[in-house]
């Protein structure tokens, strides 16, 4: 990454947030950890989302983008649930990548075993923590949740797991049966890292904070965060979590996931790098790379403006942006931008033709396709390129504006 500029972390060589985020009244409450590890759940969590089908083929590959990327932990799958996840689990434990291969286990001794089987080396255990889920969902008593969650995380642990263990639906849990769950558990069966659990979206970024503070207050483990985007909180209440010392954050990549979605990895990377300048290690000029991956193995199409990783992200149609764009280009580009596109694996500012366009989105397409025009033959074509994209509805190439210029210059 670029060194800081002296005393303005908001201005580096590859981003321009504002200092508004570092001002001692904002930030001085702070209790960010001093390594916050990245656990990615696109293999489990994410293959949730309806219509996606990742083969066991396809798993290996993306965790190796992933570990390739630098993400600390990838939950490979649900081992338990088929022969194909059991497969792609041991794959790729058996790859030997440098990130921390989990699984995903119900906390059933039987669950385990099969994690154990498949080599991995930490498992997230899930149990309802929520009362009424226990109840009406899973049609158990409070006490044998509790039961199972001993027996099945002590057994892990004899085995030699990390166990993070994974309270389904905490937040819609009361106060009370939430923390009597887990200071239980952690009591009579074994838990190194707590997940925060979000499993509907509902967590209020107001809310986040206590959250936290009462997990650490009655259980002193390592805090992990597993946000939902059912009301699009997700990446705002992972940042406040980590803010309040949360030490792990589960994401996915382009936040696929039931419902709504995941917290997803790239926004919140970026959001953690260049608005509170907390470098996690992962390498983000791959994100768009592995965003691209994933978006051709689940089939699931991402927003062309999606923050990141969209198509075109970094195009600019629009005439006033366009002359901003030109005339930083070789000053300091993030001054039209808040971070390089080349950060995150792209490439811009492209100027693009459409009808937002203005003259300067046309003197650059010019210079591309080596077309010298007057001043007024400039605005001339301007004005056609405005029509014919109205036509289409869609931007032109410069096959277009090359057609678009010839009549206007040959014309004249």
């Amino acid at each position: 990454m670029s060194s800081v500029h002296p005393n303005e972390p908001w201005h580096t060589e590859q981003w321009f947030t504002s200092p508004w985020n570092h001002d001692p009244e904002v930030a001085g409450g702070f209790a960010f950890p001093e390594t916050i590890t990245v656990h990615d759940v696109t293999l489990r969590d994410g293959e949730q989302q309806a219509g996606v089908e990742f083969t066991a083929d396809d798993k290996v590959r993306i965790a190796e983008a992933l570990s390739e990327a630098g993400v600390h932990r990838i939950e490979a799958g649900l081992p338990a649930v088929s022969a194909a996840d059991a497969e792609a689990v041991r794959r790729i434990v058996q790859a030997n990548l440098p990130s921390t291969i989990y699984a995903f286990s119900r906390c059933m001794v039987a669950d385990v075993q099969v994690a154990v089987d498949c080599g991995a080396q930490g498992v997230v255990m899930e149990i309802p923590s929520s009362r009424h889920l226990i109840e009406l969902g899973y049609r158990w008593s409070v006490e044998r949740a509790v039961e199972l969650s001993i027996e099945a995380t002590k057994f892990a642990h004899d085995n030699g797991l990390l166990v993070s263990f994974f309270p389904i639906d905490a937040t819609r849990a009361s106060v009370e049966d939430y923390l009597n769950l887990v200071d239980t558990v952690a009591r009579d069966g074994h838990i190194d890292s707590l997940g925060l659990v979000d499993t509907f979206g509902v967590l209020t970024p107001h809310a986040v904070e206590r959250f936290v503070r009462v997990s650490r207050e009655r259980l002193n483990v390592p805090l992990e965060t597993h946000f939902h985007m059912d009301y699009g909180m997700g990446i705002a209440n992972t940042v406040i979590a980590a803010a309040a010392g949360a030490s792990c954050i589960q994401v996915t990549v382009s936040g696929l996931g039931e419902r709504a979605g995941n917290t997803p990895l790239e926004e919140t990377v970026m959001a953690l790098l260049t608005l509170y300048n907390k470098d996690l290690g992962i390498h983000t000029e791959s994100l768009t790379g592995l965003a691209r991956l994933v978006g051709e193995l689940s089939g699931v199409q991402q927003p062309s403006n999606r923050a990141v990783t969209g198509t075109r992200l970094f195009d600019i149609e629009s005439g006033i942006i366009a002359t901003w764009a030109r005339n930083v280009r070789n000053v300091d580009r993030t001054e039209s931008l808040p971070y390089l596109p080349e950060l995150v694996g792209q490439v811009g500012p492209r100027l693009v033709l459409g009808k937002g366009s203005g003259i300067d989105n046309i003197v650059e397409g010019l210079e591309r396709i080596g077309v010298t025009a007057t001043p007024e033959e400039g605005l001339e074509i301007l004005q056609l390129v405005k029509t014919r994209s109205l036509e289409r509805k869609a931007l032109l190439d410069d096959g277009d504006l090359k057609d678009i210029a010839d009549s206007v210059v040959a014309s004249a």
